[in-house]
C-alpha cells in the first residue's frame, strides 16, 4: 500500500549552476502533473513528466524544478573593466542627453551583478540529462516516503477492518437466535390477549415464516465477510495501487451495512451496525490517502 502524499529533493552541479529539484505530492482522486521550470528549460517539461508518471500513478504532484548561480553563492565574479566602460557609457548618454547624472553604489552593485550573469542559462539540452538525473533521484526520495507512510496506514486500515470483522461475527451471532426469540414472543403475545392458538397453527407459522423472510440478513453477511476479506488483502499489497479497488469496495460495505440495519430485529444489532459505520467512515477518509 502506497500513500498519495510525499516529498523528495535532490541537487546536483550543472557547470557554474546548481540543479535544484524538489517534487511534493498530495491527495487527488487522477493524476495531475504541475511542472515548473527556468523558462529557458520549458522543453524538458514533457520528459520530467514522463518521469513522473513512471512512478507516481495517482495525486496530485507539483515539481519544482530552478537553477541557483553557484558563483552568487561565493561572491560577485564581475568583469570591472566591462563595467567601467558600461558606466561611461551611460555617463556619455546622460550629458548628450542634458540629464543629471551621479553615479552610486547602488547602480554600481547592479551593474556588477548583470556582469556577473551575463553568461546566461545553458540550453536545455546542455543540461537534460543533468536535469533528468536530479528529478530520478528526488522521485526516488518521493516514492521511499510514500512508501514509509503507506506502511502505516496499511497498518491503521488492518486494524479497523479486523474490527469490522469482529462486529459482522457478532451480529451473525444475534441474528441466528431471531426467528425462534421472535416465536416465543408471539406466543407470549398471543396468550397474554387472550388467544389461545397453538403454535403449529397456520396463521401462526405465517406470521413467523413473514418475520424470518423479512429479518433474513444471511446474505448479507456472506457479502460483507467476502468485501471485507477481499480488502484486508489489498491493504496487504505492495506492488500495484489499490486506492480506487479501495474506494469502491468500501462503498460495498456500506451498502451492506445498511441493508442489515433496516433489517435488524435486535436491539444488540442496531449498536453492532452503528459501531460498524463509524469504523468505516474512518476507513473511507484513510482509503482517500492511499494510491
Amino acid at each position: 500500500m502506497i500513500s498519495m502524499t510525499g516529498y523528495g529533493r535532490a541537487s546536483a552541479t550543472e557547470g557554474q549552476y546548481e540543479v535544484i529539484a524538489e517534487i511534493s505530492s498530495v491527495n487527488k482522486r487522477n493524476l495531475d502533473i504541475a511542472v515548473s521550470l527556468p523558462r529557458e528549460w520549458h522543453e524538458l517539461e514533457a520528459d520530467v513528466a514522463g518521469r513522473v508518471r513512471g512512478v507516481v500513478r495517482r495525486g496530485k504532484v507539483y515539481v519544482s524544478i530552478r537553477a541557483e548561480d553557484t558563483r552568487n553563492k561565493e561572491g560577485l565574479d564581475w568583469n570591472e573593466e566591462a563595467v567601467a566602460a558600461a558606466l561611461d557609457r551611460l555617463r556619455s548618454l546622460a550629458v548628450r542627453n542634458g540629464v543629471p547624472f551621479e553615479g552610486s553604489a547602488d547602480l554600481l552593485y547592479r551593474m556588477a551583478l548583470q556582469s556577473s550573469q551575463s553568461g546566461g542559462m545553458p540550453a536545455a539540452d546542455a543540461v537534460r540529462e543533468g536535469v533528468e538525473a536530479v528529478v530520478g533521484e528526488a522521485l526516488r526520495a518521493l516514492a521511499a516516503m510514500r512508501a514509509k507512510e503507506g506502511a502505516t496506514l496499511a497498518a491503521d486500515l488492518g486494524t479497523r477492518v479486523e474490527q469490522l470483522r469482529s462486529w459482522t461475527g457478532e451480529i451473525e451471532e444475534y441474528a441466528s437466535g431471531g426467528v425462534t426469540r421472535y416465536r416465543e414472543l408471539l406466543f407470549q403475545r398471543l396468550k397474554q390477549a387472550g388467544l389461545d392458538l397453538d403454535l403449529d397453527d397456520e396463521r401462526v407459522l405465517k406470521e413467523i415464516a413473514l418475520f424470518a423472510d423479512r429479518c433474513d440478513i444471511s446474505e448479507e453477511i456472506t457479502r460483507l465477510k467476502s468485501h471485507l476479506d477481499q480488502l484486508g488483502a489489498w491493504v496487504g499489497q505492495q506492488d500495484e495501487p489499490v486506492g480506487r479497488k479501495a474506494e469502491f469496495l468500501v462503498q460495498e460495505i456500506n451498502r451492506e451495512i445498511n441493508t442489515i440495519g433496516s433489517k435488524a430485529n435486535d436491539l444488540r444489532i442496531s449498536r453492532s451496525v452503528i459501531d460498524c459505520k463509524n469504523e468505516l467512515e474512518r476507513i473511507r477518509e484513510q482509503v482517500q490517502n492511499v494510491e
